[in-house]
């Protein structure tokens, strides 16, 4: 996982905590994958940004050697430990852009909500220079969108935020209306710029719901949350869960998970 800004290194801080909280992704997502291209125990894959491993169980499974490219230490290492079992697991320690890679040597390259943390140039020419010919390369995330069920409970969280969070980091709140097909569909036309092919985007959706409690250990795994200086954190995280305890005790994260395809030709 690459640094902006300095924000990256806070999700190696709380590992055990990100690895509890993040969730992983829908299933069809990985359909979707497999079934663009044909992952078995033949194929070589790569995965940018792992974590601790949130998307990289279901292309295990499929009896790959896969390996798992981590900046961060600590992930690194509970990553290993949480697939011990695999032996097609290969785990590198290291910064993405930094890290020397084989070339025409990989049939999948995937990143799962880490590759926007590299720089899109340098990020897209070294997957396509790994790829071998007709390889793919898949990139997804998930976008949550909370309270999308609750008006009044949204209306006091972002209360919330233009008193602590955007004074915080000198911005102004815009308008959020979860993600769209639209933008989407923008992220899949980078790769045509860089050679890719046979480009594709699609949309999975699911819904989650959680205590006060369960969605501050949620917010604690955000790098820009956990940057905050702990003074000011303390008071906009009590508020929060002031805020929800308020409105029944439960808030429900509206996801939606965006997946890109290309291929090298």
């Amino acid at each position: 996982m690459a640094s902006v800004n300095g924000l990256a290194e806070t999700f190696d801080s709380e590992s055990a905590l990100y690895d509890k909280m993040r969730p992983g992704y829908a299933d069809g997502l990985y359909q979707a994958i497999f079934a663009y291209i044909d992952i078995g125990a033949d194929s070589r894959v790569a995965e940018v940004g792992s974590g601790s491993g949130q998307a990289t169980k279901p292309l295990l499974d499929r009896g790959c050697k896969l390996t798992a490219i981590e900046w961060g230490g600590n992930l690194s290492a509970l990553l290993k430990e949480k697939y011990r079992g695999y032996d097609g697991l290969e785990v590198i320690t290291g910064r993405f852009e930094d890290v020397k890679t084989e070339e025409n040597a990989y049939d999948l390259v995937f990143s799962a909500t880490a590759f926007h943390w590299i720089p899109e140039e340098t990020g897209y020419r070294k997957v396509y220079s790994m790829l071998s010919p007709g390889g793919a390369f898949a990139r997804f995330a998930n976008h949550p969108f909370p309270c999308r069920d609750n008006s009044a409970l949204a209306a006091d969280i972002e209360r919330l935020y233009d008193e602590y969070y955007y004074p915080y980091y000198k911005r102004e709140r815009g308008a959020f209306a979860g993600y769209s097909q639209e933008e989407a569909e923008a992220v899949a036309k980078i790769a045509g710029r860089y050679g890719f092919e046979d480009i594709r985007c699609r949309l999975f959706r699911r819904e989650r719901s959680f205590t006060a409690d369960e969605y501050l250990l949620l917010l604690s795994t955000y790098s820009d949350h956990i940057a905050i200086e702990k003074t000011v954190r303390g008071k906009f995280f009590a508020g929060i869960r002031e805020a929800i305890n308020a409105h029944g005790g439960i808030l429900t994260i509206s996801d939606t998970m965006d997946l890109q395809l290309a291929r090298k030709p």
